[in-house]
């Protein structure tokens, strides 16, 4: 089994770790950012790290009305330029800890006294010796290039952070049960690897979502392009109408995150769209509206595909 691979499994017990582990330095950084009376999250981050800023972008707007801004490095590192920060708290997200841009950031923002915080795998990292505050992923060693459980369990301290920092702890319940649902969506594994052989030759597809899953959407693309060489682009369901659905055509792979909540409505217009131009839809969803839909649409000689992650028993 690849390192990768036990990494994947790894992930519940990571998740349910790092946060029972960080859950006294999470307190003390929310309430560091009450006391500094923070206006503004300013996040730097790179890669699969920025996905994780990407939903913390979501979380910290839509829960606390706090606006956030993610760091353009090269500002700080080729340019020099002195970008006022004050009231904000700045963030650096890096699995290994050793992201020199993010670092340097960090480093210039603690040195005129701004709030400085990172989430990282390694306490004896730059990045962790260089923040105020370091928030431990507690991952255990990443052997795989491809981030896994060092990104869920940045997720995980995320959530985590929004939850403290809000006024509605009601919103980390399903943070508790989290670590458990991973599991059983770990447990169709063999399921899963039954319907890789339809796409194993795919050389191109889109990976469509909207809000919140957004982050989830962009990882997936850059998981499917570096592990499996595929093509594999990531779209806002709302800029992918916009334009780019014009490359969809009979047998175009499209992977569609369409969960319930705020994007579901829209998300069920995107799916009806690029199945009607003939998509293959490999469809990911908790919404009995959505799988009914897509099977309706199946029986109607339309699209070509829907996978239920939570019915192994559903075609794909």
């Amino acid at each position: 089994m690849s390192w990768m691979r036990q990494e994947i499994n790894q992930q519940p017990e990571a998740v349910a770790r790092a946060l029972a582990a960080e859950a006294a330095q999470v307190e003390k950084l929310a309430a560091a950012a009450r006391d500094r009376k923070i206006e503004l999250l300013f996040i730097a981050a790179r890669g699969t790290s920025d996905h994780a800023a990407i939903l913390a972008k979501y979380l910290f707007e839509i829960e606390l009305g706090l606006p956030v801004c993610l760091a353009a490095p090269s500002v700080f590192t080729l340019y020099k330029a002195p970008v006022r920060l004050d009231r904000a708290m700045v963030l650096g997200i890096s699995q290994s800890g050793e992201a020199a841009d993010a670092n340097e950031i960090l480093k210039q923002a603690r040195d005129r006294g701004i709030l400085t915080a990172c989430v990282t795998n390694h306490d004896r990292s730059t990045m962790a010796l260089t923040a105020e505050y370091p928030l431990l992923c507690h991952a255990g060693e990443e052997r795989s290039l491809p981030a896994t459980k060092t990104y869920t369990t940045s997720l995980a301290l995320l959530y985590r952070l929004a939850v403290a920092m809000g006024s509605r702890p009601e919103l980390g319940t399903a943070l508790v049960g989290a670590a458990s649902a991973m599991q059983v969506t770990l447990n169709l594994d063999a399921v899963i690897s039954g319907w890789v052989e339809r796409y194993r030759f795919m050389e191109e597809c889109v990976v469509l979502a909207r809000g919140v899953n957004q982050a989830t959407a962009l990882e997936t693309a850059l998981k499917l392009t570096e592990t499996s060489y595929v093509r594999a682009h990531s779209w806002s369901g709302a800029d992918f109408m916009h334009g780019p659905i014009a490359a969809v055509d009979e047998g175009y792979p499209c992977i569609l995150y369409l969960l319930k909540g705020r994007a579901h409505a829209p998300m069920l217009e995107l799916m009806r769209a690029v199945a009607e131009r003939g998509a293959e839809c490999l469809l990911i969803s908790d919404s009995d509206v959505a799988l009914e839909e897509m099977e309706k649409l199946l029986s109607q000689g339309v699209g070509d595909d829907a996978c239920d992650f939570r019915h192994p028993s559903t075609r794909c």
